[in-house]
């Protein structure tokens, strides 16, 4: 067996990935694949699935989706061409998702960057540093989070301290956002600083030697060849955060709903597993189509390098 895999690379291979693929294939494509057949069925007087199979899940969400243009000048100019419970849970929970990558990549650039220049030698130090929260539980690290942002909690205890106004931050979209930046944060260091790390900070040298200013010389040369750790990062923190449960049930108390609570009340409260299922389906494919726009565009901005 031994002599047969030292021969055949391909056969290599194939043991290398069997671990890994079984892995996959037991506990991602398997419940997937239960989820989708579960989709497909009708609800008995419980609410768990039952026969007979029905497009009357994935039709409840086309139906709620309205042809409704409206305009509005509330809160500054808003254009509407469509409306729809779902469609503003979605639209919602996208927007919010992306405000908190945006947020979560300024916030690790920085960290990123400085880890990336340190010498050798503290660089296993930053990096242990980084991923100490992942020794804590996350739903511990969120209770810690929703103690610290509460009423009486230490950050108010401060500002009354200060003779200053106490600020309402838990149960609040903002403590959401909050929320959703603390706990995806290393997964968007992470990936920036490996890409950092392997940058040749000469090309930055030359960029200015050939008359680039430093902005021209990061974004033409410096953001193409990061963009994998870049791209790497914002899926990771992207994904995590449009389809989150637990940061928007404890830190939004159920007063923020965003499609992955949504999803879950149909699974618990509403006891509605087959319209669950769907909805959560839907909205993978819609993440998922969203990924590979992305995956596409940072390749062209990688081939756009000088």
């Amino acid at each position: 067996m031994l002599q047969a895999l030292r021969e055949r690379p391909a056969l290599r291979i194939a043991a290398l990935m069997a671990p890994g693929a079984f892995w996959l294939l037991l506990f991602f494509l398997a419940p997937l694949t239960i989820m989708g057949a579960i989709s497909f069925l009708s609800r008995d007087a419980q609410g768990f699935p039952a026969l007979p199979y029905t497009l009357e899940n994935y039709w409840t969400i086309v139906r709620d989706i309205r042809f409704a243009p409206s305009l509005s000048l509330e809160g500054g100019l808003q254009v509407r061409l469509f409306e729809g419970l779902y469609l503003d849970l979605l639209w919602r929970s996208i927007w919010l998702s992306l405000i908190s990558t945006l947020i979560t990549l300024l916030l690790a650039f920085p960290v990123a960057l400085f880890m990336a220049q340190l010498p050798k030698r503290y660089r296993n130090l930053a990096l242990f540093a980084v991923m100490i929260p992942f020794w804590t539980n996350f739903l511990v690290r969120t209770y810690a989070l929703q103690f610290m942002l509460r009423a009486n909690g230490p950050i108010n205890t401060v500002l009354r301290s200060l003779g200053l106004p106490p600020l309402e931050l838990i149960f609040t979209p903002t403590a959401v956002m909050i929320g959703l930046v603390y706990g995806n944060l290393p997964f968007m260091i992470l990936p920036l600083y490996t890409s950092l790390e392997k940058f040749d900070w000469t090309m930055m040298e030359a960029a200015h030697d050939l008359g680039a200013d430093t902005w021209r010389a990061f974004t033409r040369v410096m953001l193409p060849l990061i963009s994998p750790g870049l791209v790497a990062g914002s899926i990771l923190t992207f994904v995590p955060a449009i389809g989150s449960y637990i940061t928007v049930d404890l830190m939004g108390g159920g007063r923020t709903n965003l499609i992955g609570y949504s999803i879950a009340q149909q699974f618990s409260a509403s006891v509605n597993w087959p319209f669950g299922s769907a909805l959560a389906l839907v909205m993978m494919v819609i993440v998922t189509i969203a990924a590979v726009l992305y995956f596409r565009s940072s390749r062209g901005m990688q081939r756009a390098v000088i």
